[in-house]
């Protein structure tokens, strides 16, 4: 980070160290979603807390749905009321201390506790996906708009490092337990306790260096703070026309996003049902990815600043629509393992590049606010994508391989809308701070 220095690729007044704090929140949360989302607590999920009933999957996306859903209601305004009271720092301590307990409380749930997992499971995740929204306003008073991709870039990819160490020491844990001979009952509910401290202990260089650089802004007078936040978001919806090429990135960001929460939520379900992969090898599969989505994220985020955003997120989703043809004809490992790396660079470099470009393209004025619009478009998306996999799934009586064609369309369609997102027109309407 020392390349990049105050005064030159960042703001007036931010250096390397607070860029650095401010990207540890990413290398801090990216053990939820590795950890519970992806490796561990979604098959205990399945297999232990809801006993392998035949609606225990469908439970499982239905739960996460539910709290997409909330925050979905919630994002927008959240933002909006970040901006006016400028506390976007106090807001992401309280998102913090909310994932971190609901994320702890996770190790209650045993077997046939269904409602204490889903109650958890909903609340620890609405607060993760809070606070990436406002972890991520945070980006354009760091970053000037030639460095946006690089800072962002740097985030993502030492966030892949901090899930990567997360499942490492949950996955060593595991190790010692089964050799002890727990059951998964009792060792899964302590990697819980090990993601909640490690999040809750790697966040605290963000609390303690970032800063908080927005001004408190004037509301009208006599209304609250919540009714104001809601005049702010109407608003921007009565005027998102003269936001044009931000409004048809996000549309853009909802179908390609689909794509991509649809192969963080089911690859470890592909790779057992389509491909035959143990458990083992499926723990294997998602280390390997991290850390391959950690070196697209960095080298991508170094390139997008030269190339342009619209141009790296075209790249990256012509990536992903190869990964899904390698994925679907693969039918040996070794198809299947360049399929998933390739998967890790465009899954770094294409979440990477979306925030950048997000940032790029949003007013000063109005960077929470629209952060919440990317939370709303990103986590929309984590609806659509899963549930249509596993419909095409359930319609075709289990056919994995034609769910994972499908959702290769999402990519497809994101494709095309984004050749109409220009960055320069968009910068320019995002400049006059409207």
């Amino acid at each position: 980070m020392a390349k990049v220095r105050s005064g030159g690729g960042l703001e007036l007044g931010a250096g390397p160290l607070e860029v650095w704090a401010w990207a540890m929140y990413d290398f801090a949360n990216s053990g939820y979603t590795t950890v519970v989302l992806t490796a561990i607590f979604n098959a205990y999920f399945v297999a232990v807390v809801a006993g392998n009933e035949p609606w225990a999957t469908f439970a499982w996306t239905a739960t996460l749905s539910l709290s997409y859903a909330l925050v979905i209601v919630t994002a927008p305004v959240i933002g909006a009321y970040a901006d006016l009271r400028a506390n976007k720092k106090r807001l992401l301590l309280l998102t913090t201390v909310g994932c971190v307990i609901g994320t702890a409380a996770l190790a209650l749930a045993g077997p046939g506790n269904l409602a204490i997992a889903v109650v958890c499971v909903v609340v620890s995740n609405f607060f993760f996906c809070t606070g990436c929204d406002l972890v991520a306003a945070f980006l354009p008073e760091l970053a000037r708009g030639r460095n946006l991709g690089k800072v962002s870039g740097w985030g993502w990819s030492l966030g892949y490092l901090g899930g990567l160490l997360t499942l490492g020491v949950c996955l060593a844990y595991v190790s010692w337990a089964q050799a002890a001979g727990q059951r998964a009952a009792q060792f899964v509910p302590v990697t819980m306790l090990i993601t909640a401290a490690l999040f809750a202990l790697a966040s605290l260089p963000t609390f303690a260096i970032l800063r908080e650089r927005a001004m408190p802004q004037a509301a009208r007078a006599g209304a609250s703070p919540v009714a104001a936040a809601f005049g702010r978001l109407a608003d921007t919806l009565r005027h998102a026309a003269r936001y044009q090429d931000l409004r048809r990135f996000l549309v853009c960001l909802v179908f390609y996003q689909a794509g991509v929460q649809t192969v963080i939520t089911l690859a470890a379900i592909y790779a057992q049902q389509a491909m035959g992969f143990s458990v083992q090898d499926t723990l294997m599969l998602v280390l390997v990815v991290n850390v391959t989505a950690a070196l697209g994220a960095f080298f991508f985020g170094n390139a997008q600043d030269r190339i342009g955003h619209v141009r790296t997120i075209a790249l990256t989703l012509a990536g992903w629509i190869a990964m899904v043809l390698i994925a679907w004809v693969a039918d040996a490992r070794p198809l299947f393992w360049i399929a998933a790396n390739l998967a890790g660079l465009c899954l770094g470099a294409s979440q990477s590049a979306g925030r950048a470009l997000v940032a790029y393209l949003s007013p000063s004025a109005r960077r929470a606010e629209f952060f919440g619009l990317w939370g709303l478009a990103t986590n929309l998306s984590s609806i659509l994508g899963p549930i249509t996999y596993g419909a095409v799934s359930w319609i075709s009586q289990g056919n994995h391989r034609l769910a994972m064609l499908i959702t290769g369309a999402f990519f497809v369609v994101g494709l095309l809308i984004l050749h109409g997102v220009d960055a320069r027109r968009g910068r320019r309407a995002a400049l006059k701070n409207i």
